[in-house]
């Protein structure tokens, strides 16, 4: 359970930081960040008078992605290592009664969701309904969907099923639900002593299978790509890069880095693969992608941290990103810990 703890630690603070370093990069291009920040951003901004979210905040505070994924660890911490929809419900109108966050970094699904919500419809409907395609494919779901993973390491279908759950209220779509899947499957892979970058990769992606089949049968099929696939031509662009910058470059041109589930989520395993699983590297990745960089950023370095603990994370930005936000990231961490239910698994080749 040490060693458990040591993951889940790096979870939380990779996720933060990525955060943080990608704010002021949101909905900005390549060029531009290159422009503004340097050849690849590896320290704390102030995002700029012009950025469209997150205006206002200072250098190392975090957004709506993982102040949501932190929000969820509680979740999961309050009631024993599970969560419903009800709950979900509750955290989402919870959160929107922050101004450091909402209404400013609401996407438009959650934004909709909470409205419903707070009218009281059924948490199980919100998710489901609507005849807008996007509506309910975006990353929303995915962004803060780590402890999900963190609460069963080892365990896919465990994890799935809890990503399944937390979407139920707002991404209840076959998108929506695959690309948190993915994302939960590779953190709970991720947090088992031995595991590899391969092991990872392939656990995101029948993830992904598997949510994609929940979200279809329960919630609400929308049309767009597959994120199981999508995952794998992400990967194999970080294989094929000559290096770190070229792989950025095409992961962003190829896949994309934007609010789509189908885009964000395999971006996020590409650059994960394409900084060779280290935390720090993965948020500087994604911070220098672009796009909807927050949110790749918390996504991939959630997963990156749990592989390898907290010790691989600069020392210095950890402390820095909870003095900016008020956070007591080892006490979350101890207390997930504890509701934690690994897998009695062997990682096998």
């Amino acid at each position: 359970m040490t060693t458990l703890l040591h993951r889940i630690h790096g979870s939380l603070a990779a996720a933060c930081i990525a955060d943080a370093l990608g704010a002021p990069t949101e909905e900005r291009s390549i060029p531009e960040i290159r422009r503004l920040f340097g050849r690849r951003v590896e320290s704390f901004h102030a995002p700029l008078p012009d950025a469209p979210y997150a205006v206002g905040r200072g250098p190392a505070q975090i957004t709506d992605d993982s102040s949501q994924m932190l929000l969820l660890a509680e979740a999961f911490i309050e009631h024993g290592g599970e969560v419903t929809p009800k709950v979900m419900a509750d955290l989402l109108i919870g959160w929107s009664g922050n101004p450091d966050y909402f209404p400013h970094f609401a996407g438009p699904t959650t934004r909709r969701a909470i409205e419903r919500l707070k009218a009281g419809d059924d948490p199980w409907d919100v998710g489901r309904t609507g005849r807008i395609m996007s509506e309910g494919a975006s990353n929303g779901g995915a962004m803060r969907v780590a402890p999900a993973g963190l609460v069963h390491p080892g365990d896919i279908e465990g994890a799935v099923r809890a990503a399944h759950l937390t979407c139920v209220p707002s991404h209840h779509t076959n998108i929506g639900v695959a690309g948190a899947a993915a994302i939960a499957a590779a953190t709970a892979m991720a947090c088992v002593d031995g595991a590899d970058l391969f092991q990872v990769v392939r656990a995101a992606r029948h993830g992904a299978e598997l949510g994609e089949r929940l979200g279809a049968e329960q919630g609400r099929q929308v049309p767009g790509p597959s994120v199981a696939q999508r995952i794998d031509l992400a990967v194999k662009l970080a294989v094929e890069s000559r290096d770190l910058d070229d792989a950025i470059e095409r992961i962003a041109s190829v896949i994309g880095t934007g609010l789509p589930a189908a885009e964000a989520c395999p971006a996020a395993i590409g650059l994960l693969v394409a900084a060779g699983g280290d935390p720090f590297r993965t948020a500087v990745a994604a911070a220098t992608a672009g796009g909807d960089s927050d949110t790749v950023g918390c996504m991939a370095a959630a997963i990156a941290g749990a592989l390898r603990g907290i010790s691989a994370l600069p020392a210095d930005l950890v402390a820095r990103v909870e003095q900016a936000n008020r956070l007591n990231l080892a006490d979350v961490a101890a207390r997930l810990t504890t509701v934690a239910r690994p897998a009695p698994v062997a990682v096998q080749d």
